[in-house]
């Protein structure tokens, strides 16, 4: 999907461009997570060469926990907050540290970012922020923010960015060839409309190096991580593409031309053998960017 739009990776887009109701897709976020949970690994291990022994960290919209998880796991002695503004998605993720014997270590916060980091008790080694950024009206702002609760020392990790998300072959001898590219394009317009109506929105060139660079922390680093899933993809895969399509078909219903709403109809139509639940060629493909600095002051 065109940018990822996803709180920690695994949200969403709901109907109204402001009002997201994280909660109610909570399974889903999760079993988007726990999918791309390679791609995680492996983001985590790059970024614990940039910072080794962190004592606290913190996951900036944490969503349903799993990305927090993996950062207690990644980090064995560190502490970690996860900080999210669905109470319901905090409880999962508390649920799911204890289920993993991580407890002891683990906490959450809830309210809205970023003016609820005020209230952790001392200041993060290690602020990860995936995908919760681009839901702030100002995010240089949000920046200067993430900014202010590191310790001297200490990294900010933003996931912003990537590849579109593809599941299927551009022709898949079903309508017009090219729909997730029809589909992405829908999404970036509904991205623009969500980031033109949230509160204090600022329009902002997307260059995260430059961003954090002017809330006064040095760039580390860039890099993005891919996750690929490839075809006969796994049921678990599948299940999830079809929540994901199903999405786009409900949000989108009014914009897609006949054509292309016929055609998700029939991959999202568990009976149709051109299913993406039956079809031999669905694979899951994607990419998310991390970008690093660390503050030096």
């Amino acid at each position: 999907m065109a940018h990822n739009h996803h709180h920690n990776g695994t949200h969403d887009h709901g109907h109204d461009h402001t009002d997201i109701d994280w909660s109610r897709m909570a399974e889903h976020l999760e079993t988007q997570a726990e999918l791309f949970t390679p791609l995680y690994e492996r983001a985590l291990a790059w970024l614990g060469h940039k910072q080794t022994e962190p004592g606290l960290i913190v996951d900036a919209g944490s969503g349903p926990g799993v990305l927090s998880c993996l950062l207690a796991e990644a980090f064995p002695g560190a502490r970690v907050v996860a900080v999210d503004g669905a109470e319901p998605l905090l409880e999962r993720a508390q649920d799911r540290a204890a289920r993993l014997g991580l407890a002891d270590r683990f906490g959450t916060l809830a309210g809205e970012l970023p003016g609820i980091l005020d209230q952790l008790d001392y200041p993060a080694d290690l602020l990860w922020a995936s995908r919760s950024l681009h839901h702030l009206g100002d995010q240089r702002a949000g920046i200067a923010a993430f900014a202010s609760r590191l310790a001297r020392g200490g990294t900010l990790a933003l996931m912003e960015g990537g590849l579109p998300a593809r599941f299927l072959p551009r022709d898949i001898g079903l309508g017009r060839p090219g729909l997730q590219a029809r589909l992405d394009a829908l999404e970036e317009e509904w991205f623009a409309g969500m980031r033109a109506g949230l509160a204090d929105s600022v329009a902002e060139v997307e260059d995260w190096p430059a961003l954090m660079a002017s809330a006064g922390l040095r760039h580390t680093g860039t890099r993005s991580f891919m996750l690929d899933l490839p075809a006969p993809t796994t049921d678990r895969a599948r299940a999830y593409i079809a929540a994901s399509l199903g999405r786009l078909r409900e949000v989108f219903a009014e914009q897609l031309d006949p054509d292309d709403r016929e055609t998700l109809d029939r991959l999202l139509d568990p009976e149709d053998a051109a299913s993406v639940h039956r079809r031999a060629d669905v694979f899951l493909l994607a990419a998310h960017t991390v970008h690093t600095a660390v503050r030096t002051g």
